[in-house]
């Protein structure tokens, strides 16, 4: 589904990325894993379109996404990658329920069909009761979970994930960890996650190591039962 071509990406004199090579099937969850400063982010942010590459190509299906021009390109982001983050990154003026329009509204569903798909989300994620409070009303673990429903409102084909349990205690982990694999098993999402935390590691379908700009190790897990 998505390969990752000879990706190299440098920040002024810093060579961050050093030719990354890398596949990823469709309906996988897969982990980058590595050291602070390895390129993870990075990585990830080209991955998602978010940056674009020195060199190097990201394929969608065999199609090149930096091929697309900018308005092309946003447009593809917005309809087929979703993007949860490790602070939520929720606009703290509007309701969970709002929060969760707001990707739908952008890629110009109709506000009644953009309420239906947020509401029928905030339900599945057992959030029904918290639709009308913002951010500040919220739990750590409610706030992440409105950030997974506002990463599936378009029906993405990836989700790209930023350390997404980083600010979470233990209890909510284990809960965010398990919805990614109820996910992928209610729904088919594919995913990729940045993450120190070698739980999730190691509970995802393979592990990708890097160090220094470069791919370590490609390790597969043991499968979740």
């Amino acid at each position: 589904m998505i390969e990752i071509q000879n990706i190299h990406k440098s920040f002024g004199r810093l060579e961050v990325l050093k030719g990354i090579d890398a596949r990823i099937g469709k309906g996988e969850i897969v982990a980058i894993v590595g050291a602070s400063g390895a390129g993870k982010t990075t990585l990830l942010q080209i991955v998602g379109t978010l940056e674009k590459p020195d060199s190097g190509q990201i394929l969608f299906d065999g199609a090149s996404a930096f091929d697309l021009r900018e308005k092309e390109l946003s447009a593809f982001r917005n309809r087929h990658i979703g993007f949860i983050y490790q602070f939520h990154q929720l606009l703290p003026e509007f309701t969970a329920l709002e929060n969760v329009m707001l990707p739908a509204l952008i890629a110009r569903t109709g506000r009644p069909e953009a309420h239906r798909r947020a509401a029928e989300l905030l339900d599945y994620l057992g959030l029904s009761d918290r639709a009308s409070h913002k951010p500040a009303q919220l739990s750590g673990g409610e706030k992440q979970r409105v950030a997974v429903a506002r990463a599936l409102i378009n029906r993405p084909d990836v989700v790209l994930a930023d350390e997404p349990s980083g600010s979470l205690d233990s209890q909510n982990k284990t809960e965010l960890h398990n919805l990614f694999f109820d996910l992928r098993r209610e729904f088919g999402h594919t995913f990729l996650i940045v993450t120190h935390d070698e739980t999730l590691a190691r509970l995802s379908d393979r592990m990708i190591e890097l160090r220094d700009g470069r791919v370590v190790s490609q390790t597969p897990n043991t499968p979740r039962p």
